[in-house]
């Protein structure tokens, strides 16, 4: 419905264009996303009065109520303040920030980690920064919105390859010559499909053409590898992934991101990166809280292992009911209904029987591969699983799925 001053918006186009937007007035907008959530209590959620549990959370740990997490925040803000206001370069590099570098740094096996007061800004800083104009930029179809934005602003060429497709990317880089500076840029894990980039092939073709790989992990990171070390880990890669960038709001259960490269690296980064140099610093709440999360990831490995469970057991049961979940075998599995129309249906039916879904659509993903995003913590029970399964089954039922 058009805004009742709407002839004085008329005279404004990009004011018009705001109002009239297709996407922005959809009911779809109201009703399934932005959801308000007024409560919290481990897996499940409030909304509206109605408890549900949620299965679409990046907690994929749970460790965001921890008592050990709790309480290194509530003592890092009664220490340091709310925010040090200001930037790294300036005034606002703090011990706090110093210590979390340095143990992420080798919980990931690199020389060096900068961290950031967002992923999105971690991410998109890692390619605006080291990719120059003149360079190249070979991107994965399928890279997450961050990577996206960097390599736009970083002014380089940019070619896709289709997603996955090493036969496509190493085409790429032989049309390239020798000397030009260039650059590789997947996700360690990808968050709607669930796929693990084929790192190793990627590697190999990046050190024979001289390229740089640069990696979003923010979806590997505490569930892949040794201790949930990542994706490089996992793959045998420590020490081979040039830049390795992600978030602390997934399974550190906190806000911020981080990259992780050679200590030279790390220092370019403290000398151009915009996001660092003209970005207030991470305040020490969250800084703490993710600290705390990697010790606990680190030293109490009971978490990873018990993810690891509900993983295998979840994937289990989708495949007893047919499901199509890409064959994921990390935290994130997609219920994939193929038609917005069924996803619709699907997710009406969950939330009818208590469960909270995400709904991805065009242009999230191709159209044809529509689909409900489910993920799995830690701290999910056998129970829940078991309830969301018979749901999931009686929601395809109705649809005819």
């Amino acid at each position: 419905m058009l805004p009742s001053n709407c002839h004085t918006i008329d005279a404004n186009p990009m004011l018009w264009r705001c109002v009239t937007d297709e996407l922005a007035q959809h009911p779809a907008c109201d009703s399934m996303y932005y959801q308000e959530i007024e409560q919290v209590s481990g897996t499940e959620v409030v909304v509206d009065g109605r408890r549900l549990v949620m299965m679409s959370s990046n907690e994929y740990l749970g460790l965001s109520q921890h008592p050990k997490v709790i309480q290194a925040s509530i003592e890092a803000l009664q220490r340091w303040g709310a925010s040090p206001c200001g930037s790294r370069l300036a005034n606002g590099t703090r011990s706090y920030h110093l210590e979390l570098e340095e143990e992420l740094a080798a919980f990931l096996g690199v020389e060096a980690c900068h961290i950031f007061s967002a992923g999105y800004l971690a991410c998109m800083a890692a390619v605006a920064t080291l990719a120059h104009r003149g360079d190249v930029i070979l991107a994965d179809k399928s890279i997450h919105s961050s990577l996206v934005d960097g390599c736009l602003l970083s002014h380089a060429t940019l070619k896709r390859f289709k997603h996955e497709d090493l036969a496509h990317l190493e085409r790429l880089l032989r049309e390239l010559p020798a000397h030009q500076p260039k650059a590789i840029v997947v996700d360690g894990v990808y968050s709607i499909e669930g796929h693990i980039a084929s790192l190793a092939c990627i590697v190999e073709l990046a050190e024979a053409h001289g390229a740089m790989v640069i990696v979003d992990d923010a979806h590997g990171l505490g569930v892949l590898g040794e201790q949930g070390r990542g994706t490089a880990n996992h793959l045998g890669l420590t020490g081979r992934i040039n830049v390795q960038a992600g978030s602390f709001s997934k399974s550190l259960a906190s806000t911020g991101g981080f990259i992780g490269a050679d200590r030279e690296v790390i220092r370019y980064l403290r000398a151009h990166c915009r996001q660092i140099i003209f970005s207030a610093a991470l305040p020490p709440a969250p800084a703490a809280a993710a600290l705390a999360s990697l010790r606990l990831l680190r030293d109490e490995p009971e978490h990873h292992q018990r993810l690891r469970e509900n993983i295998a057991y979840y994937r289990q049961g989708l495949t007893a009911l047919g499901i199509d979940f890409w064959d994921s075998p990390t935290a994130s599995l997609p219920i994939v209904l193929g038609s917005q129309e069924r996803c619709q249906q699907v997710w009406s039916s969950l939330w009818e029987d208590g469960f909270f879904t995400v709904i991805v659509t065009s242009p999230g993903v191709a159209a044809g591969h529509e689909l409900i995003r489910t993920a799995i913590t830690a701290r999910h029970t056998r129970p829940q699983i078991d309830r969301f399964l018979d749901a999931l089954k009686k929601g395809l039922a109705k649809c005819g799925a």
